[in-house]
């Protein structure tokens, strides 16, 4: 049974605090307050050791999302331990996400954090801090992508487009997890640069029609899934890249406008899933990470490689929000 302490004022926390939306990613001004927190009796704190940084961090900060309130402390992701709460979970190694924390209410860019208890999620122990902060948004996106999509079957050929992104990357690991065949695009002559349990055939969209490729390694009956995590740019691409009866998962955009052929779309018998987690709260999200938390566990899902220039204090949140905008493709921490 769960002992429920009293809720009292528990620690002074060092943030990033952003007061006003900015006109652009580079008109970001945060700044490092020391704010009072308290929790409920069905809350934690958790004592911040990394908090991952998102593009959507710095969406919401330049008004990209209408609901996002000011002021308020960044940060969807967080990894650390638990000093306050009920007693079953002090001192435990924790991580987890949120769509709500960050934009609608204070969030991770702390050193400390308030959540509710059952948006906990259990540290595996093979797995660092660093590593774990970075779990969260990717995973959560790609695993909701295909739990809406149907989960990918043993044999079946999944598209990911943008496959070097990070929830492209985790997309392949949920994917060959399963026993999908899968097939990534990219946008210039690379290889795939993340885990995957099965090897995986990649396309260049550069110099490559991606359809006609797609049609050829599946043997005419083209892609049962595709996870476009680009977008518009790529929206025709899948289309015509899908077998019958195929689901296209949808997260992001460039332009909001597209062309649909209707006809193609019902004779096609095709499924289009649109995925926002920034819709799921704390206790949701940390439901779907706990849904595949036996693969990490067993090593067969991996947390993203957090490299040491890719690591920034509290008091450099300025130039972690520019590096996400940025060229940088690794996975962007901060560390109180």
């Amino acid at each position: 049974m769960n002992i429920m302490t009293e809720p009292k004022a528990i620690v002074e926390a060092t943030s990033v605090r952003l007061n006003a939306r900015a006109a652009d990613a580079a008109s970001i001004s945060p700044i490092i307050e020391r704010l009072p927190l308290s929790r409920r009796p069905d809350e934690v704190v958790v004592a911040v050791d990394a908090a991952g940084v998102n593009p959507s961090d710095v969406k919401a900060a330049t008004g990209l999302m209408p609901y996002a309130v000011f002021p308020r402390t960044p940060g969807r992701d967080f990894a650390g331990r638990v000093i306050d709460g009920p007693r079953e979970w002090v001192g435990k190694s924790v991580f987890g996400t949120s769509g709500d924390l960050g934009i609608r209410r204070d969030g991770t860019h702390a050193s400390h954090l308030v959540v509710e208890m059952e948006a906990l999620v259990e540290k595996p122990a093979g797995i660092s801090m660093n590593e774990a902060a970075g779990i969260g948004v990717p995973f959560v996106t790609a695993i909701e992508g295909f739990r809406r999509s149907g989960m990918p079957k043993p044999g079946e050929h999944v598209l990911v487009m943008g496959v070097n992104g990070k929830v492209g990357q985790a997309a392949v690991q949920l994917a060959t997890w399963l026993g999908a065949n899968v097939i990534g695009v990219v946008r210039k002559d690379e290889a795939y640069d993340g885990h995957s349990n099965a090897p995986i055939d990649i396309i260049n969209s550069a110099t490559t029609d991606v359809a006609k490729r797609v049609l050829e390694l599946t043997g005419g009956k083209g892609a049962d899934i595709v996870f476009n995590t680009v977008g518009d740019p790529y929206f025709h691409d899948a289309h015509h890249a899908l077998a019958k009866a195929g689901r296209q998962i949808l997260i992001a955009a460039v332009h909001k406008l597209v062309t649909f052929n209707i006809l193609e779309f019902y004779r096609g018998r095709h499924t289009y899933v649109g995925i926002d987690t920034l819709a799921f709260s704390s206790v949701e999200s940390a439901d779907v990470l706990r849904s595949v938390l036996h693969g990490f566990t067993g090593g067969l899902l991996r947390p993203f490689p957090v490299r040491d220039n890719s690591i920034y204090p509290l008091a450099d949140a300025k130039a972690a929000y520019a590096a996400v905008t940025g060229s940088a493709r690794d996975r962007i921490v901060l560390r109180p």
